[in-house]
């Protein structure tokens, strides 16, 4: 499809020529069944469809079971199966759906595939301590939540069609505004690297580098004041420097202006260089490598629909063979233990994918007295920034409040986004939520797609922020929610540093 070049520079597209969100959507409507990319779909949808529906589930069903199936299993089956079914859908999609991409792919894994090993062979990676009843309640619960996000996209569908009509007042990327960013992550990732030792440190182990932050160690520093001064020191060490390599990705794919810099090169390698260092999958845990890996894909391709399809197909790969593999790095060579196994399905019931089984202990712990937080916990993620000492009982993590309730040693344990809901708000929230993010992650993915379609900015912030959101998705579904909100908080920051609504268009990025 041809872009209108008149309309991405700003200027009133000429009068015969019909606005760039209905070319393309007559665009879509009248495309012929034999387009490239339709024959594409053709060619992979029934391998695919059996390959995620049936064999993979079948595969795993065939393993040597504890026991004769429950109604846990035979649920569990039907989410697995369901959530593949949706899987297959975003992979043949004819417009790229990043956001709802990823959340299929998170589900189908996370909550699909390995807790349905867990329920074949009898064994779950954290100890569901409630009874049987209230791990089928959450499974039911998450299929419910799966078919409400299904429901609130299709809300989304039934919107009138977005007319993307850039003028030089749309919020757009500064150019001053963006050597600004860039500084600032300097600074703050040498910052961050200084205070744990040096750039070595960040190729050891996540143990050594935790251990590093709290106490304080490298090079003399003092400790920072407890896991809000912990988790800035981190979050202002790696969010700002990827941003800014994500915005300096975008200027180089969309326009010709920085690529004959030496400036705007020299910049760009840099970043490539601190990046390395401190958002490396060495010293970061898998979720946010996941995150940099995904959002630099989709940034670098924008309209690549080859790369899309190939990120989620790959992703299932991954998740299953390397996923629990890559925990190589958390500790150092006395504590690694690894995983030995011949099967694929094994390591998915030692470590990583505990969701459902926090679901039903989530259940198990407001049923035993506690209740319903009714909006408390979610208060405590949207100011995650107040310190304890001035907020008296602010709410704590939800995984680790669980956990402590278990007597759990280890309470860095997860609380998916399922169960963040339901503590707060019971089934009628949890379902209004995901029929909210459903309808949120579609519009989202809308917008993207006729941004990076009919909307060639180099500043287009639409075209940054989708695919950061679509990799940080992985974070927020796995929760807790309150861990994941300081990331977010520092990243809002940097884009507004870096938006302006200014009608000069030798301050925006071109």
């Amino acid at each position: 499809m041809a872009t209108d070049v008149s309309a991405a520079d700003g200027q009133a597209p000429t009068p015969p020529a019909a606005p760039p969100a209905n070319r393309a959507a007559a665009a879509r409507d009248t495309a012929p069944d034999t387009a490239p990319r339709a024959v594409l779909s053709r060619a992979l949808a029934v391998p695919l469809v059996l390959g995620l529906v049936v064999l993979l589930p079948a595969v795993v069903a065939a393993q040597p079971g504890a026991g004769p199936p429950d109604a846990a299993y035979w649920l569990q089956l039907a989410l697995t199966c369901y959530t593949g079914a949706r899987l297959a859908a975003m992979v043949l999609a004819a417009r790229r759906r990043l956001v709802q991409g990823a959340f299929w792919l998170f589900c189908y894994i996370a909550m699909g595939v390995a807790p349905l090993a867990q329920a074949v062979l009898g064994r779950t990676p954290t100890p569901v301590v409630g009874p049987r009843s209230d791990t089928v309640l959450a499974i039911a619960l998450v299929l419910f939540g799966c078919v409400a996000f299904d429901v609130g996209a299709l809300l989304a569908r039934h919107r009138p069609s977005l007319r993307i009509r850039w003028t030089p007042k749309a919020a757009s990327v500064g150019r001053r505004r963006l050597y600004l960013l860039i500084l600032l992550a300097y600074a703050c990732s040498a910052v961050f690297i200084v205070k744990l030792g040096g750039p070595a440190v960040f190729f050891t182990s996540r143990e050594g580098i935790s251990e590093s932050i709290e106490a304080g160690t490298a090079a003399g520093a003092a400790a920072p004041q407890g896991n809000v001064g912990s988790a800035f020191l981190r979050g202002f060490g790696t969010v700002p420097a990827l941003l800014a390599l994500l915005i300096l990705i975008r200027w180089l794919v969309t326009s010709r202006v920085p690529r004959r810099s030496p400036m705007v090169l020299l910049m760009l390698a840099g970043l490539v260089a601190v990046n390395a260092v401190v958002n490396n999958p060495v010293s970061n845990p898998r979720y946010w490598f996941l995150t940099v890996a995904f959002s630099i894909l989709f940034t670098a391709f924008p309209r690549s629909p080859v790369m899309y399809r190939a990120s989620l197909a790959l992703g299932v790969v991954a998740a299953l063979l390397l996923f629990p593999f890559m925990d190589r790095f958390r500790y150092d060579e006395d504590g690694y233990r690894p995983v030995q196994s011949s099967s694929f399905v094994e390591p998915l019931t030692l470590k990583d994918y505990d969701q459902i089984g926090m679901f039903a202990n989530t259940i198990t712990f407001v049923e035993a007295g506690a209740g319903h937080a009714y909006g408390r916990q979610l208060a405590g993620t949207t100011f995650f920034f107040v310190p304890r000492a001035v907020w008296d009982g602010k709410p704590e993590d939800s995984g680790v409040r669980v956990g402590e309730w278990m007597g759990m040693n280890n309470t860095n344990l997860s609380s998916p986004l399922w169960a963040e809901l339901w503590l707060d708000f019971g089934s009628p929230g949890m379902i209004g939520g995901f029929l909210a993010v459903g309808y949120g992650c579609a519009r989202a993915d809308r917008r993207y797609t006729l941004r990076t379609v009919d909307d060639q900015r180099p500043g287009n912030i639409t075209a940054i922020v989708v695919p950061l959101l679509a990799g940080y998705s992985f974070i927020l579904l796995r929760g807790p929610l309150l861990q994941a909100a300081g990331r977010i908080g520092i990243a809002l920051f940097c884009l507004a540093l870096v938006t302006t609504f200014r009608s000069e268009r030798r301050k925006l990025l071109r």
